[in-house]
């Protein structure tokens, strides 16, 4: 076939597209996307630059930084602690860390942390009192939790799971998602910051800091927590995330039963996931059994299982400023995009 009669990709050129355009409304500096199922990856792309005053384009090696698609990460290497037995998902934080202070943190299971259902509060800027991790640890362990059992997205709590998971495994939990996740599935551009900053995509100017931020990582909390932490830290590639989709989807990672409860498969719940309810930007293309994670960044991860699917949306929609522009409708146009067409 000569290269004139080549057929066209619709759906990655209206991605391209959509995220161009994007772009020139100021949404982000740099974009990166995957889509694929269990097989690999079936389009990606580009678009970009890694700052606003930079004229040089992102490639497929670019690094972004994870934000909160850093929490469902560490959960699955925490997962697989329980999964060899070494943790019980009904074991309290208190039970766990015994050191841990008495308060409404302590009585919170691990189940319910990992599926939002624990009551503990969501994103909670606690670094702006506290300035060392050991006071930040103990503010949080004393924040008040809401009645149990719905689903109330927390941050606070994939902080303690992480710290968890570090004790149960007795490695810290850069070394720990790097033994269970990234190695595994040959993700080597993922791991925890810094990142040298030729290759990090920059997120915000930051009043607090002072400078652009780029190369290390933007939450706040995670910064007074040594960078490391459960709920934000990790940088990785569209490609990378790509990786650890189609090694969920074919079931790589766990045991059958472990499978079914992280997929949440046994009662709706995912195990460090956002529900399928929950994932407002999803279009009608999407199956009741998919489960997915935002990134504040403008990062995301979602699973379809029942279409054999995975798809990645990579942006610095933080650079320069957070002050909202309108991203979340360019997430659900990606997913309305990419999630249109037939593997």
């Amino acid at each position: 076939m000569s290269a004139d009669a080549m057929p066209v990709d619709l759906i990655g050129r209206d991605v391209q597209d959509l995220l161009g355009r994007a772009r020139g409304d100021g949404q982000f500096s740099g974009a990166a996307w995957a889509v694929g199922t269990s097989a690999g990856v079936q389009r990606s792309g580009e678009v970009g630059t890694f700052a606003r005053d930079e004229h040089r384009p992102i490639g497929p090696d670019a690094l972004f930084d994870l934000a909160s698609v850093t929490k469902p990460i560490v959960g699955l290497a925490l997962l697989r602690l329980v999964d060899r037995g070494a943790l019980d998902l009904d074991a309290t934080v208190g039970e766990v860390l015994e050191d841990w202070p008495e308060g409404p943190m302590a009585h919170a299971d691990l189940r319910s942390l990992l599926t939002h259902t624990s009551g503990a509060p969501g994103p909670t800027p606690l670094w702006r009192e506290h300035e060392g991790r050991a006071a930040l640890l103990q503010a949080l362990a004393e924040l008040e939790f809401t009645a149990s059992g719905s689903w109330r997205y927390s941050s606070m709590g994939f902080i303690v799971l992480g710290l968890v998971a570090e004790r149960v495994a007795g490695m810290s939990l850069d070394q720990l998602v790097a033994r269970e996740i990234t190695e595994p599935f040959g993700m080597t551009s993922t791991g925890y910051g810094p990142v040298p900053a030729d290759r990090a995509v920059a997120t915000e100017d930051c009043p607090w800091r002072g400078h652009v931020v780029r190369g290390e990582v933007h939450d706040e909390n995670a910064v007074v927590l040594g960078g490391i932490a459960g709920h934000a830290g990790l940088f990785g590639t569209a490609g990378d995330l790509g990786l650890l989709g189609a090694g969920l989807l074919r079931g790589d990672l766990f045991t059958p039963g472990m499978d079914r409860a992280m997929r949440g498969a046994d009662d709706g719940r995912p195990l460090g996931w956002w529900p399928r309810a929950q994932c407002t930007y999803l279009g009608d293309h999407f199956g009741p059994k998919a489960f997915g994670h935002t990134g504040f960044t403008g990062t995301s991860l979602v699973i379809d299982p029942d279409a054999d699917r995975w798809f990645v949306l990579l942006t610095n929609r933080v650079h320069p400023s957070r002050e909202p522009r309108g991203f979340d409708v360019v997430r659900t146009a990606f997913h309305e995009t990419a999630g249109g067409a037939a593997p």
